[in-house]
């Protein structure tokens, strides 16, 4: 397992249980304790874990992934979503990008378009479209938040006011259907929400880990979104309940 999948694995982990011991990840990473001790060490110095005897544990109650790890997370399953994504876009229109691993797979795969007017509040995206001569791209201004590289807060929503989106391409960290789109973080939440009702079109781009899910900060009711994008991973459940609550899902 190459390091990065390593890091990503024993944050994820983390989050789940909000421990982990050396010797367990040893077992399960199939690693030395000598290797896992020194990507704690690592994760720690990036002030992502407290290092306890024999192991580690997270530094907050509500964790969230950074974004340099989400990336290796479900990486082919993204891809796939990414390419169905851009399938439906055309020359000439506008489209809105807010952040997110799988939000950034669709950036890459509408890089080579022409004459599109591509709109995003993350920086990542807006460095990665800055250099393709044949987009027009609209980078809000707003506050950066470090774990997603997201531009949120009433700078970024003035940004947005006034303009009108043919199709805005949303990340989330949880959808349901009783509980709606979800992610980590309120004020990114409104920022997104905001881009939302500039669109005409709603596509929420999320891997399986996330349908069913729950975060803390509401984006949007289910019956803003036009379509879901997801991978044929997803629970079962939880599709169904999207279906029937209006939701168009295309699992790729």
């Amino acid at each position: 397992m190459h390091r990065a999948a390593r890091l990503s694995a024993i944050l994820e982990r983390l989050a789940d249980g909000g421990s982990v011991a050396v010797a367990d990840l040893a077992g399960e990473l199939d690693a030395s304790p000598a290797t896992i001790r020194r990507d704690l060490v690592m994760l720690e110095q990036q002030r992502l874990l407290a290092r306890t005897h024999g192991g580690a544990i997270a530094h907050v109650v509500s964790y969230e992934l950074p974004l340099r790890y989400k990336g290796v997370r479900y990486a082919e399953e993204k891809r796939r979503i990414a390419r169905a994504a851009a399938g439906s876009v055309s020359e000439g229109m506008a489209v809105g990008l807010t952040g997110g691993t799988t939000a950034t797979e669709v950036a890459r795969a509408l890089a080579d378009q022409q004459k599109l007017t591509i709109v995003t509040n993350a920086l990542n995206i807006a460095s990665e479209l800055a250099v393709r001569p044949g987009l027009k791209l609209i980078a809000t201004g707003g506050v950066v938040r470090s774990q997603s590289y997201e531009l949120s807060g009433p700078i970024a929503e003035a940004s947005l006011t006034g303009l009108n989106l043919n199709v805005a391409f949303i990340g989330v960290d949880g959808i349901d259907a009783q509980a709606g789109c979800t992610t980590h973080h309120e004020v990114e939440a409104h920022t997104n929400a905001v881009m939302i009702k500039c669109a005409r079109r709603v596509v929420v781009v999320a891997d399986s880990s996330k349908i069913g899910k729950v975060a803390f900060a509401r984006i949007c009711d289910v019956t803003a979104v036009s379509e879901l994008i997801t991978d044929v991973g997803a629970d079962r459940e939880a599709i169904r309940a999207l279906s029937d609550a209006g939701v168009r899902v295309t699992q790729v």
